[in-house]
């Protein structure tokens, strides 16, 4: 079947939210007394695991326990509210790729574990939220990625058999959701990897590396 929509995780896939999360955090360690972080390289390693796991690592020199950890992890998802698109941007090639898209009358959405409290601020604030054809995030469904329901009720609402929706992600979930939703997968090594990820190991029926990769892919589809 040809590709007739493309859906994108968001972090890390679609948009760089990384310096968002960097700046609070270094917002918060100033306010605890402490140095700022030195690495966002290995900052960004932390975010597709989460919250939790973001505010551990940059904080792992003040030996948390528990319940601070918690607290921190409740101040910094606070402070995200108010500060969601200040400095996060699509990735290199993203806004092209879109209007690509839009000019060729191709659906485009987005699937995202991210809460929709922060999802559809950071859509409405980057002005792609009247473009995209779906936004759909945890709050939607019974099990959010790896599981394939987030991945299917878009297709639903795309009137689309999933073997025709393109799934594009950064984290081997995404492509364990394609996967058992019968979609095409695209995994991406720009994204927010650790150093033991390997992409090429997930199973996804293309690996890229950058977003003019993924146009050449849709390319090949729209041809079949």
């Amino acid at each position: 079947m040809r590709i007739e929509a493309v859906l994108f995780d968001m972090d890390g896939t679609l948009l760089d939210t990384a310096k968002d999360f960097y700046a609070i955090i270094q917002s918060m360690r100033a306010d605890q007394g402490l140095a700022p972080c030195d690495n966002e390289a290995e900052f960004r390693q932390h975010i597709s695991a989460g919250a939790q796991a973001m505010v551990n690592y940059a904080f792992a020199d003040a030996e948390l326990d528990t319940t601070t950890a918690t607290a921190l992890r409740d101040d910094f998802l606070a402070r995200y509210d108010q500060q969601h698109a200040q400095y996060t941007e699509p990735f290199p090639g993203i806004l092209d790729l879109l209007r690509d898209l839009d000019d060729a009358g191709m659906r485009w959405g987005v699937a995202t574990n991210k809460p929709l409290r922060f999802a559809q601020p950071i859509m409405e604030a980057l002005n792609l939220s009247s473009r995209s054809a779906v936004l759909l995030c945890p709050d939607h469904v019974a099990q959010s990625k790896p599981a394939p329901d987030m991945l299917l009720l878009a297709c639903g609402q795309l009137q689309l058999d999933p073997r025709q929706v393109m799934y594009v992600g950064d984290d081997q979930r995404d492509i364990d959701a394609g996967r058992a939703a019968q979609m095409h997968t695209v995994a991406v090594r720009y994204g927010y990897n650790r150093p033991d990820d390997n992409p090429a190991n997930w199973g996804a029926d293309a690996v890229i590396d950058c977003i003019s990769e993924l146009k050449l892919l849709l390319e090949a589809q729209r041809t079949c």
